[in-house]
Protein backbone atom coordinates (compact mmCIF):
# COMPACT_ATOMS: atom_id res chain seq x y z
CA UNK A 1 0.00 0.00 0.00
CA UNK A 2 1.53 3.33 -0.95
CA UNK A 3 1.26 6.54 0.68
CA UNK A 4 -0.47 9.40 -1.17
CA UNK A 5 -0.69 13.08 -0.19
CA UNK A 6 -3.93 15.31 -0.32
CA UNK A 7 -4.24 19.07 0.36
CA UNK A 8 -7.61 20.06 2.00
CA UNK A 9 -8.57 23.12 0.72
CA UNK A 10 -12.64 23.87 2.77
CA UNK A 11 -12.47 20.74 4.19
CA UNK A 12 -12.56 19.00 0.55
CA UNK A 13 -9.48 16.44 -0.44
CA UNK A 14 -7.21 17.01 -3.64
CA UNK A 15 -4.64 15.12 -4.52
CA UNK A 16 -1.63 17.78 -5.56
CA UNK A 17 -2.08 16.90 -9.19
CA UNK A 18 -5.88 17.91 -9.07
CA UNK A 19 -5.57 21.11 -6.73
CA UNK A 20 -7.71 23.60 -8.05
CA UNK A 21 -5.60 27.15 -9.55
CA UNK A 22 -6.58 30.01 -7.31
CA UNK A 23 -8.64 32.89 -9.11
CA UNK A 24 -6.09 34.91 -10.56
CA UNK A 25 -7.50 38.09 -10.20
CA UNK A 26 -11.04 39.73 -9.75
CA UNK A 27 -9.74 42.71 -11.17
CA UNK A 28 -11.55 44.62 -8.44
CA UNK A 29 -8.37 47.16 -8.15
CA UNK A 30 -8.54 48.01 -11.93
CA UNK A 31 -11.87 46.82 -13.22
CA UNK A 32 -15.16 48.23 -13.43
CA UNK A 33 -16.65 45.11 -11.73
CA UNK A 34 -17.36 47.13 -8.91
CA UNK A 35 -19.00 49.87 -10.67
CA UNK A 36 -21.35 47.09 -12.14
CA UNK A 37 -25.49 48.38 -11.58
CA UNK A 38 -24.47 51.06 -9.39
CA UNK A 39 -26.73 53.78 -9.04
CA UNK A 40 -26.77 57.41 -7.33
CA UNK A 41 -29.39 58.01 -5.00
CA UNK A 42 -31.38 59.88 -7.18
CA UNK A 43 -31.18 57.37 -9.54
CA UNK A 44 -28.80 58.06 -11.88
CA UNK A 45 -26.39 55.22 -13.36
CA UNK A 46 -22.99 55.52 -12.63
CA UNK A 47 -21.94 51.98 -13.55
CA UNK A 48 -18.64 53.01 -14.97
CA UNK A 49 -15.77 54.66 -13.32
CA UNK A 50 -16.28 57.33 -16.32
CA UNK A 51 -19.92 58.09 -15.48
CA UNK A 52 -19.26 58.23 -12.22
CA UNK A 53 -16.49 60.51 -12.36
CA UNK A 54 -18.02 62.71 -14.56
CA UNK A 55 -21.03 62.57 -12.12
CA UNK A 56 -18.66 63.69 -9.38
CA UNK A 57 -17.56 66.52 -11.17
CA UNK A 58 -20.53 67.50 -12.65
CA UNK A 59 -21.87 67.85 -8.94
CA UNK A 60 -18.76 68.92 -7.19
CA UNK A 61 -18.54 66.38 -5.19
CA UNK A 62 -15.53 64.63 -4.54
CA UNK A 63 -14.23 61.14 -2.63
CA UNK A 64 -12.04 60.85 0.55
CA UNK A 65 -8.65 60.62 -0.61
CA UNK A 66 -8.56 64.12 -1.93
CA UNK A 67 -8.03 64.80 1.67
CA UNK A 68 -4.54 62.85 1.76
CA UNK A 69 -2.53 65.67 2.16
CA UNK A 70 -5.05 67.40 4.65
CA UNK A 71 -5.37 65.08 6.94
CA UNK A 72 -1.78 64.14 7.05
CA UNK A 73 -0.93 67.65 7.64
CA UNK A 74 -3.57 68.08 10.65
CA UNK A 75 -2.21 64.48 11.52
CA UNK A 76 1.17 66.29 12.07
CA UNK A 77 -0.30 69.70 13.86
CA UNK A 78 -2.49 67.16 16.24
CA UNK A 79 0.99 65.77 16.94
CA UNK A 80 2.75 68.89 17.53
CA UNK A 81 0.05 70.05 20.06
CA UNK A 82 0.09 66.84 22.12
CA UNK A 83 3.59 66.99 22.38
CA UNK A 84 4.66 70.68 22.57
CA UNK A 85 1.60 72.02 23.67
CA UNK A 86 1.60 74.66 20.87
CA UNK A 87 -1.01 74.79 17.93
CA UNK A 88 -5.00 75.31 17.27
CA UNK A 89 -5.89 71.90 18.15
CA UNK A 90 -8.06 71.27 21.41
CA UNK A 91 -8.45 67.98 23.01
CA UNK A 92 -11.13 66.61 25.32
CA UNK A 93 -8.84 67.01 28.20
CA UNK A 94 -8.39 70.75 27.53
CA UNK A 95 -12.08 71.13 27.97
CA UNK A 96 -12.91 68.91 30.95
CA UNK A 97 -9.39 71.72 32.58
CA UNK A 98 -11.57 74.32 31.41
CA UNK A 99 -14.39 73.25 32.44
CA UNK A 100 -12.94 72.14 35.57
CA UNK A 101 -11.35 75.88 36.05
CA UNK A 102 -14.27 78.09 35.64
CA UNK A 103 -16.62 75.62 38.23
CA UNK A 104 -13.04 76.21 40.92
CA UNK A 105 -13.75 79.80 40.08
CA UNK A 106 -17.91 80.28 40.29
CA UNK A 107 -17.36 78.10 43.78
CA UNK A 108 -19.71 74.82 41.97
CA UNK A 109 -18.76 71.54 41.92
Amino acid sequence: MSRRRWIYIDGVPYAPEDVPAPLVDSGALWGDRAYDGMRTLDGEDISTRTKHREYMRLNNLTTMDDYNEAWRHAEKSRTEYRTTGRGGAVTKEDVARAMHDVMKRNGTR
